[in-house]
């Protein structure tokens, strides 16, 4: 260990709150808490800025009214209900309803450059599942928009900021937050938060899998520190597959293509040349009146009686069709579809619209979207569970400790509509962080105290891997288990696939309490997936767990052994929480939602 030294904490710091991640999520939560009067400091993974925030780049899902006046909150409140097949925590849906247009007009307000109707009105594209235009857009650079414009703000507030620092550890007084233990990248010095608060803004976990549109840093972080800390994940066998990632060349495998594509007229196409999306509409989305699929003119009549594209079906819906093609033989070279939007579009409209997709094929793959299409396929991009948090509030099961963003649960239910969560990012980040801020307040005359024997216990785990000569190595670890999370816990599950895959998960956490680096801590590349393998196999469990519980098919979980959705299980959650050392799961019921929101659900 002394090759290591110091083996112990030498930096400390005190605040009220403390935000893990500085995405969307976090930079809202972090400015929502300063403005509150708390001490507040971000601590950042990567670099500030640096967020997954930045690949949703269609827009910000708000009923602003700007295109079609009749949207209102109720009817976004409906669709998000429908999208997630009313498995979503309603107080969530109805808040982040109601609250979306002034979070995204206070964004304006700050700076935010949103693209302009003809009258001056922010503008509003259509997307999946939404029965009005209603995402708020930046051509198709929303995303990188919005992350500019809070992390100015933050920076102008003058919060704190440690970039490049990932938190190991929640630490507790009792069952009380009382901080968080990191470690700088670059040295490997451990460093103490002392802070009754603390917000989880995390985001994903896609690096558990093999394809994946989600970089580096998102290996279930928030997630696992949460299940550690006490507090229970909700919905984590939903796991959203993009239908739209580079499926060639292999260097950007699973990079994101925006559902804009398809929102502005894009249409997918088997290697048949056909458009195979008619084949794919479920009942569920039908009207009931509807004798005929209207293929002719490229439209078909959804349940409100609109005349939609099947391309803006939801993404789970989407995502299982071109899986479907891919499988019956009618995939692309790259083992893709196409997805064609030259044929539909005029080069200029294109080149305005989707700025980024025409630069990203013509630089990545050699391809020129304004001439021909573009292979693509799913990729796991976004996970519907996460941190059971109370839906005013933020706040997790345990005292101080919140959560927000992507590492939240329940507001999506079992899928999330495209655009959702840039404003989802937005009401539940600053909702967190008000709350975080008030409890930091309530406490200040009690403030939990840090415990010194439990900080060492963590410096001392952390650095286990240095200890243990002789064993694995990790990236040996984690390819196995993306390729088991890919092939038995992906797109399409079944029992024995499942079954397997947690025999398979076990192996490797087994071997993972085995790790071996080599060299020291700093710039050690090595130890750092190291810890962070510990949070994708805890997070693996947990998915691969709840999936193999719920036999049905509901949006990102789907069964091949239980192709049809269950009415039973459309009244029940699956609930993990962390019992010594293993993971308990239980199944607990929907809260009844009112009878003023139900009756939303009779209109058309």
């Amino acid at each position: 260990m002394s090759a290591n030294s110091p083996d112990t904490v030498d930096e400390r710091h005190s605040y009220d709150v403390i935000v893990v991640g500085a995405g969307g999520a976090g930079l809202r939560a972090a400015i929502a808490a300063h403005d509150a009067g708390a001490r507040t400091a971000i601590v950042c993974k990567s670099l500030l800025g640096k967020a997954h925030t930045v690949m949703a780049e269609g827009g910000a899902a708000a009923a602003l009214g700007n295109l079609y006046p009749e949207d209102n909150w109720k009817v976004h409140f409906r669709d998000t209900m429908r999208g997630g097949k009313m498995l979503n925590n309603w107080r969530m849906a109805q808040l982040h309803a109601q609250e979306a247009p002034d979070r995204v007009l206070e964004l304006e307000e700050w700076g935010a450059l949103f693209d302009r109707t003809a009258d001056g009105l922010i503008s509003q594209r259509d997307f999946g599942g939404h029965r009005y235009a209603r995402l708020a857009h930046v051509g198709d650079r929303t995303g990188l928009e919005m992350i500019r414009t809070l992390q100015q703000r933050a920076v102008a507030l003058g919060i704190d900021v440690f970039m490049e620092c990932t938190v190991t550890d929640i630490l507790k007084d009792g069952d009380k937050v009382a901080g968080a233990l990191g470690y700088w990248r670059d040295s490997g010095n451990f460093v103490l938060f002392e802070a009754p608060s603390v917000v989880l803004a995390t985001g994903g976990i896609g690096k558990s899998f093999k394809v994946t549109s989600n970089s580096w840093e998102y290996t279930g972080d928030g997630h696992a520190l949460a299940l550690r800390a006490g507090a229970s994940l909700i919905n984590m066998e939903f796991v959203q597959f993009h239908p739209t990632g580079m499926v060639w060349p292999l260097s950007v495998r699973g990079l994101l293509v925006t559902e804009s594509v398809r929102g502005d007229g894009g249409i997918l196409k088997n290697s048949e040349g056909r458009r195979f999306m008619f084949d794919y509409i479920p009942e569920f989305f039908k009207a009931e009146t509807a004798d005929t699929i209207e293929e002719a003119d490229g439209w078909y009549t959804d349940k409100t009686n609109n005349r939609r594209p099947p391309e803006l079906l939801p993404r789970d819906e989407v995502a299982r069709a071109i899986n479907a093609e891919v499988k019956a033989g009618r995939g692309t070279p790259h083992g893709g579809v196409y997805l064609d939007i030259a044929s539909r579009r005029d080069p200029e409209f294109i080149r305005r619209r989707l700025p980024s997709m025409y630069h990203q094929f013509k630089e990545l793959a050699d391809v020129d979207i304004t001439k021909e299409p573009m292979e693509i396929g799913p990729t796991c991009h976004y996970v519907m569970g996460g941190i059971e948090v109370d839906a005013d509030s933020g706040e997790s099961a345990v005292e101080g400790l919140y959560a927000a963003g992507e590492c939240s649960g329940g507001m999506h239910g079992s899928n999330r509509l495209g655009g959702n969560s840039l404003s989802d990012l937005l009401v539940f980040g600053r909702r967190a962080g008000l709350n975080a801020a008030y409890h930091a307040v309530k406490v200040r005359t009690a403030r939990p105290a840090v415990d010194s024997a439990a900080v060492q216990a963590a410096v001392n785990a952390a650095l286990t891997p240095f200890a243990d000569a002789g064993g694995e190595n990790p990236y040996d670890v984690q390819r196995e288990l993306q390729d088991v999370m890919h092939s038995l816990v992906g797109i399409i599950r079944k029992a024995d696939e499942l079954e397997q895959a947690l025999l398979e998960i076990e192996k490797l956490a087994e071997r993972a309490d085995h790790l071996t680096v080599a060299g020291d801590r700093k710039y050690n590349p090595g130890w750092h997936l190291a810890l962070d393998l510990q949070n994708m196999l805890w997070v693996s469990e947990c998915i691969a767990r709840a999936a193999l519980t719920r036999t049905e098919s509901r949006g990102g979980h789907t069964r091949d052994d239980y192709p049809m959705t269950d009415d039973e299980w459309g009244t029940k959650n699956i609930v993990l929480r962390e019992r010594a050392g293993a993971i308990d799961l239980a199944i607990q019921p929907l809260t009844a939602m009112p009878d003023d929101l139900n009756t939303l659900f009779a209109q058309s």
